[in-house]
């Protein structure tokens, strides 16, 4: 009996020992799984909000990062348009017609537009008549003066007829630098059609300009020649009224037959 006995505790006992393992080893899964992340995932809303906070906060920053380089972009684009030159210049032509005015300029007659011939000019032909010179010499001095006259009248029509041949130019130019200014695309290129059209304004008033010296030398040389013109007379009717050889009267023959 106590053989027995002893048999069914100790088969107890190994039973006992044999099962404390199965009953401790989910106690140490389930350990397991909480320390190293296995299993199932723990939801934490508080770590959660705090990352999309983060996500929207750098979200943001991107976004302002994004309209910096598009102003900075917008930026550089203007400064390109500013700095663009005009691709059309009047330039070349104004100066051909400033060049064509001087040129019927330098083309005067007789008297040129220099102050040394000028003063040459009205002392040897417009100062006061020579006492000694001769009726020839006196009408040949008269004739001269008239051309002087008559070449400052055409001169000056040349010059008028060359102004007006410039304003139909100036009207195309004129109205193409208008509408570059108004097309420009920065502020270099309506500068420069600005300036264009400056230069088109003292092209236009150096014509007029040529047009009043041309005018006033034509004018000048008029009234010269008259002023040389009465001077002249004056000493005329002086050697007309002048005592010297009477008349002596004389036959006169009528026909050429005495009849």
């Amino acid at each position: 009996m106590k053989t027995r006995l002893i048999r069914s505790r100790g088969a107890v006992l190994a039973a006992a020992i044999f099962a404390v393992p199965l009953a401790v080893s989910p106690m140490l899964a389930t350990q397991a799984h909480a320390q190293f992340g296995f299993g199932r995932i723990v939801y934490d809303p508080t770590n959660y909000a705090q990352n999309v906070l983060t996500a929207a906060r750098t979200l943001e920053q991107i976004n302002h990062q994004i309209t910096s380089l598009q102003n900075e972009a917008q930026m550089l684009i203007n400064q390109a348009k500013n700095l663009a030159s005009l691709p059309f210049s009047a330039l070349q032509t104004l100066q051909q017609n400033v060049q064509k005015t001087q040129q019927l300029l330098g083309q005067a007659q007789n008297i040129a537009f220099d102050i040394q011939k000028v003063d040459q000019a009205f002392q040897s032909q417009y100062g006061n008549v020579s006492l000694s010179a001769t009726d020839a010499e006196m009408v040949k001095g008269a004739r001269d003066r008239w051309k002087n006259t008559v070449g400052g009248l055409q001169d000056a029509m040349r010059v008028q007829a060359g102004v007006v041949g410039n304003i139909d130019t100036n009207r195309s130019q004129m109205s193409a630098l208008v509408g570059q200014s108004q097309s420009a695309s920065g502020a270099l290129q309506a500068t420069q059609a600005g300036n264009q059209l400056l230069a088109l304004q003292s092209q236009q008033l150096s014509d007029l300009v040529a047009l009043l010296a041309a005018n006033g030398r034509a004018g000048a040389l008029t009234e010269a020649e008259r002023a040389a013109a009465a001077e002249q007379g004056r000493e005329q009717r002086r050697r007309f009224l002048t005592p010297g050889t009477a008349y002596s009267p004389g036959n006169a023959r009528m026909f050429g037959n005495g009849n």
